[in-house]
């Protein structure tokens, strides 16, 4: 099959990533000695600067990692929390029965930079000034701005003159938006990663209290002091039509602390898929998995695979696999909006177990299903939020629910729908000679969904917005509690091998990553061949950010499918949308194959995602 790039395979280092300069700073750390961890990092702080219309240093980032000597496999949660003020009491009596998508009423606790310290202090060996010292270069002397960046400035400038003057400070520089390719500062971000840096040096000559340093000095001193009079004192422009302060406060941050747990795995094609816990979306592939498992998926597969460049003329075997993974994704979604969230009251072994998934299976039909079926895995009947339950009831008569263009700056900006912004996140995947792994897909802190704090240089997470404002949902809005996540980065394991895999995407995080899955480990394409494949996912789906659009039966496909998989899908009862020929999907691997090579492979689409090793 034809390929984009070659799969990279060697024996010293292994970086890929949404960014070819978060790839090459990840690769220079691994060359400098570091190990995975301070390369993951050092990527990480790197595309909090270049991409800041798809994350930041005040935004969120789970991670999983794998310490190659001991086996040991964990996630580092940095995701925020809901403040202590924001409570549903506290919304309704503003009016707001919805948590608006953009401004101070969705912010939660900047989890990103804390969960980046925290993997440096456990498991990293550079000190952190050689760590953060390339996206402090970035920052102040500038970088390339991408095209999707520039284009995302424009479509908020006038808000940023009107409503967000701190935005425009740092984003229209001159008062003009920038263009695509323009070397582009935010020298306020410099100048406070510097601070904290002369803060971690403060803290002594030992590397670990200098990280503790320096996140005390973020989430106890200045930063969070700043945090707090900005969100406190300033009412912006939201969503919502009106100007409103904000519940979070430097006490939120100052209780906060990114935490370590275990993964959520289950095995699959002879090896195991690691996600995090169901505070986060990522236990949604892994349903996705067992009901294709149930369903016999590896003949189908193999059989595809076997067809390599048929696919215009076969309306078989691949429209058929597409149905059938489309049909499952409905089926786990639904799932995932009636179950997930921060709640303790999750039945995830039940969700996760082969009977399940096998009784869930037999709901797959030779038509495409228009219903929304959320199962009863420790039988209990499910409960979808009341505002899901009437955006679905408008989608599908075909009302204002259905396709509503969203204001600028609002919500997540995602490819969950055909002609919005190309990416949402970021992602990054490392693997190192001793065979350590990170998987992290770090986000939130977006430029056009909150404005900068004054001096800081970035703006904060509005995760809250996947928070329902009904009490006793898993997902509902309460404080301390995680957002129900979409960030969802994941690993694959097997005896001595295994990779670190993710993509932005929004709700399509566990989406895309199943027909890559299945190519790779059942079909036998390396990891180049499997991310580049044309691919396809369900808007049928509910999208998890403000204004949570879906399209009924809504499937996106990239036109390299071919017009008689499209055409067989149609006949299916599918609602069809050409995406073009290299639109969906932002995959990137790193990891130790079977043989002991260490391989690497980024995408294509989107003409940003480089690998880098040797």
């Amino acid at each position: 099959m034809f390929t984009t790039r070659p799969v990279l395979t060697g024996t010293f280092g292994m970086v890929a990533s949404t960014h070819w300069l978060a790839s090459a700073v990840g690769m220079r750390t691994l060359e400098a000695g570091g190990n995975a961890f301070d390369a993951a990092a050092a990527a990480g702080f790197t595309l909090s600067v270049v991409e800041p219309h798809l994350n930041g240093p005040g935004g969120d980032a789970p991670l999983l990692g794998h310490r190659a000597a001991d086996g040991h496999t964990f996630v580092v949660c940095g995701q925020g929390v809901v403040p202590a003020l924001a409570t549903t009491d506290a919304y309704r009596a503003l009016g707001v029965e919805e948590v608006p998508g953009t401004g101070h009423l969705a912010a939660v606790v900047p989890g990103a930079f804390g969960a980046w310290l925290d993997l440096l202090a456990r498991y990293g060996t550079l000190p952190l000034a050689d760590v953060l010292g390339p996206a402090i270069g970035y920052a102040r002397d500038g970088y390339p701005l991408v095209a999707a960046g520039a284009r995302t400035v424009a479509t908020v400038a006038d808000m940023f003159r009107a409503h967000w003057p701190t935005s425009a400070q740092v984003y229209l520089p001159g008062g003009a938006a920038p263009t695509a390719g323009d070397r582009f500062r935010n020298p306020d971000l410099a100048r406070t990663f510097e601070r904290l840096l002369a803060e971690a040096a403060a803290a002594g000559p030992d590397r670990e209290a200098q990280i503790e340093g320096a996140r005390r000095a973020f989430y106890e001193g200045f930063v969070a002091e700043a945090v707090d009079a900005f969100v406190a004192g300033t009412p912006v422009l939201d969503a919502t039509g009106r100007a409103h302060t904000g519940f979070l406060r430097g006490a939120d941050l100052a209780a906060w602390h990114a935490t370590e747990e275990p993964t959520v795995a289950v095995p699959f094609a002879g090896v195991e898929v690691h996600k995090t816990g169901p505070w986060g979306q990522g236990p949604v592939l892994l349903q996705q998995l067992r009901m294709l498992e149930a369903l016999g998926v590896e003949d189908l597969v193999r059989d595809v695979v076997a067809r390599p460049g048929r696919e215009a003329e076969d309306d078989g075997p691949l429209a058929e696999l597409v149905h059938v993974v489309v049909e499952v994704a409905k089926l786990a979604f639904a799932d995932r909006d009636a179950w997930y969230g921060d709640s303790g009251d999750v039945p995830l072994d039940a969700l996760l177990s082969t009977a399940y998934a096998a009784r869930r299976a037999r709901l797959v039909g030779a038509g495409a299903d228009d219903g929304y079926r959320p199962g009863d895995p420790d039988g209990r009947a499910p409960r979808l939020p009341r505002a899901l339950v009437a955006a679905r009831a408008a989608a599908d008569a075909g009302g204002p629910g259905a396709v509503a263009p969203a204001p600028a700056g609002l919500g997540e900006p995602t490819v969950s729908r055909i002609g919005l912004s190309p990416g949402d996140t970021c992602h990054v995947d490392v693997v190192d000679r001793w065979g350590n792994q990170v998987s992290a897909t770090p986000s939130g802190g977006w430029l056009q969904s909150s404005p900068v704090v004054p001096g800081l240089g970035f703006a904060l997470p509005t995760r809250a917005q996947m928070c329902w404002v009904e009490d006793g949902l898993p997902a509902s809005l309460v404080p301390g509690r995680r957002p129900r996540t979409t960030l969802s980065p994941a690993m694959v394991l097997g005896s001595g091998h295994g990779f670190a895999f993710g993509t932005p995407g929004g709700d399509q995080q566990d989406q895309w990553p199943v027909p890559f899955l299945l190519r790779h480990l059942l079909g036998g394409m390396d990891l180049q061949a499997a991310i580049d494949a044309p691919t396809w996912h369900s808007s049928h789906v509910h999208g998890s950010f403000q204004p949570r659009t879906h399209t009924p039966r809504g499937v996106a496909v990239e036109s390299r499918l071919g017009t008689g998989v499209a055409g067989a899908l149609a006949a299916r009862g599918h609602a069809v949308e050409d995406a073009g020929p290299w639109t969906l999907g932002r995959l990137s691997a790193a990891g130790v194959g079977p043989d002991g090579w260490l391989r690497a492979a980024a995408n294509a689409r989107g003409q940003q995602g480089y690998a880098a090793g040797r």
